[in-house]
Parts: C-alpha cells; sequence; structure tokens
C-alpha cells in the first residue's frame, strides 16, 4: 500500500512519535494505522501518547545571549517541580534556548518544525518527543521570545533558579559596563514586580476607560462613596488610575535599589542617562514566568496540602 504525507502526519499526530518512525511504522503494517500505532509504542516511540493529556504547569524559563544585541527566553514545561530540577531536563531546556536565540520562527508551529540544532535530521518537536520518552512526564516548549536591539543592547535576568526569565531591549548611544548593570538591575526590577508597560504612552485609552468604569461602579455600589459629589468622586477615580498606573508602568515604578525609598525608575534611568552622556531607556521588555497562566489540576493542589498538613 502506498504510503501517503497525509497518513505520516496522522499517526504523528496520533502518537507524537517522529516522522521518520511514523513512516517506517505504516510501512511496517503496510499502512494500517491501529497497528502502526502498536508497532510505535511496542518500539517505545509512542511512549508520550499517555502522558499527552496531563498537565504540565512546573518546569523552568531559560534565557541566552548571543551577543550584546541578541537575546532568546524560553519556556519548557513539566509536570513536576522534581523534573525542573533533573539534570537531563535543565540540559535539554539549554539546547531549547539556544534553538531559540538562532531560530528565524515567527511562532511556535514554526520554531517546533525546525531542524534541531542538536541532531539535524529530527526536528525540535522530535527532541521534545524523545525527552518525554526518556524522563517518563508529560512535558512541553510552551513558548519563545527572541529580542534583538536595534540600537543599544540587550540584558538579562533569570530569577529562583529558572522560574522567572527577563529580557530588556535598552536603547542607547553608549553601551559600557556602568549602561550593562544598570539594564540588568532594570531586569531584576521587572522580575519583582511585573510590570505591564514600559511607561503610561504604551496604556491604551480604551484600558483606562475601561478601568475608570470598574472604579466608578466600585464607588457607586459603597453607601457612604456614593453620596459624594460628582467632582469628588471623578478626583477619586482619577487618583486611583493613578496609582495603578504606577505599580503597572515600569518608569514609574519605585526603583527596588532605591536608597531613599522613593525614586522612581524613570529617575534612575535619568541618573543613569548622565553618567552615560546619552539618553539610556527601555525600549520593551520580556518577561517569562514559569506556569503563568496555566491552571493546575485541583487533585493535585489537593495533594500538595495534604502533604503539607502530614509534614
Amino acid at each position: 500500500m502506498a504510503i501517503t504525507a497525509a497518513m505520516v502526519k496522522e499517526l504523528r499526530e496520533m502518537t507524537g512519535a517522529g516522522m521518520m518512525d511514523c513512516k517506517k511504522a505504516l510501512n511496517e503494517t503496510n499502512g494500517n494505522m491501529e497497528e502502526a500505532v502498536e508497532f510505535l509504542r511496542k518500539n517505545g516511540q509512542a511512549k508520550a501518547e499517555k502522558k499527552a493529556s496531563r498537565i504540565a504547569a512546573e518546569g523552568l524559563c531559560a534565557v541566552v545571549m548571543k551577543d550584546e544585541k541578541t537575546a532568546a527566553v524560553v519556556e519548557v514545561n513539566s509536570e513536576t517541580d522534581f523534573v525542573a530540577k533533573n539534570e537531563t531536563f535543565q540540559e535539554f531546556v539549554k539546547a531549547v534556548a539556544n534553538q531559540a536565540v538562532n531560530s528565524s520562527s515567527a511562532d511556535m508551529d514554526a520554531f517546533m518544525a525546525e531542524a534541531w540544532n542538536e541532531d539535524s535530521s529530527k526536528t525540535v518537536n522530535d527532541a521534545l518527543v524523545e525527552k518525554v520518552a526518556v524522563i517518563g512526564e508529560n512535558l512541553k516548549i510552551r513558548r519563545f521570545e527572541k529580542v534583538a536591539a536595534e540600537h543599544g543592547c540587550v540584558a538579562t535576568y533569570v530569577h529562583g533558579g529558572g522560574r522567572i526569565g527577563v529580557i530588556v531591549d535598552a536603547d542607547t548611544d553608549v553601551v559600557n559596563d556602568a549602561v550593562k548593570e544598570a539594564m540588568v538591575n532594570i531586569a531584576m526590577q521587572i522580575a519583582a514586580l511585573n510590570p505591564k508597560y514600559v511607561s503610561r504612552a504604551e496604556v491604551s485609552a480604551d484600558y483606562i476607560d475601561h478601568e475608570k468604569e470598574i472604579l466608578r461602579a466600585q464607588i457607586m455600589n459603597d453607601p457612604k462613596e456614593s453620596q459624594k459629589p460628582e467632582k469628588v468622586i471623578n478626583g477619586m477615580i482619577e487618583g486611583r488610575i493613578s496609582k495603578e498606573l504606577k505599580e503597572i508602568c515600569l518608569v514609574d515604578q519605585v526603583y527596588v535599589k532605591a536608597e531613599d525609598g522613593k525614586q522612581t525608575v524613570g529617575k534612575y534611568l535619568e541618573e543613569v542617562s548622565k553618567a552615560a552622556g546619552c539618553t539610556v531607556s527601555v525600549k520593551r521588555f520580556v518577561r517569562f514566568e514559569t506556569g503563568e497562566g496555566i491552571e493546575k489540576k485541583q487533585e493535585d493542589f489537593a495533594a500538595e496540602v495534604a502533604a503539607q498538613m502530614n509534614a
């Protein structure tokens, strides 16, 4: 029976095995899909199949700098924190980060289809499936982002042994040790306080309007605040919006290393600019946190609580 590309694709999606392994399995079973699945399972190449539905919410973020202008951050997930501490897993995450920093892919599908840097006969997805079989847990390359500075440099920071990875794209005419150190400080700030924007200029009018609607509703639902004059209510809304923006905009945040406990990141950057003799600013940043936005299964949470109670 002639083996078609569509058949290979279907078997690969069913089992997670490599393309060549799927083609071989179909040839060995004369195109019988069920027998081909069994063939792969017997040969250990479909070991990932049973694990694909399990939630991978642990893992690591890794950051790699190619040079002072290029860096990449990746998040690779595992099911348990135990595996995240495994040396084999950690080496794989580093390899994925090296893949990302040399990648030209614009999305995950293209990235997973790339030739694996450590063995060009395989794709990134093939390498992942093999690692699942070796480690014995569901693993997932969740996301990656490559940052290339157009005018200045990049700085990176990894927190908590890989729990958080940050890249800062700095815009500056001068790139020296002092500027690089300052940008690492900024990366640490981003890891610690998790801003959403560089400055208020990035915050959309729609976002502000939406937040104002929520704040007004909160005030009108408060028996005391709702009785205040409209002018006072508007002032309260503006004040609370301003407070929120100070928390979510990087340059408005209080700098974590401020000696007086008051200096903002914006003022710190002014100091750095003065010392460098040019304007030093943050063009953009990327912050990955392991498991961010992934909902763990309830039974996992219950087990964690039970373990703590019995400790």
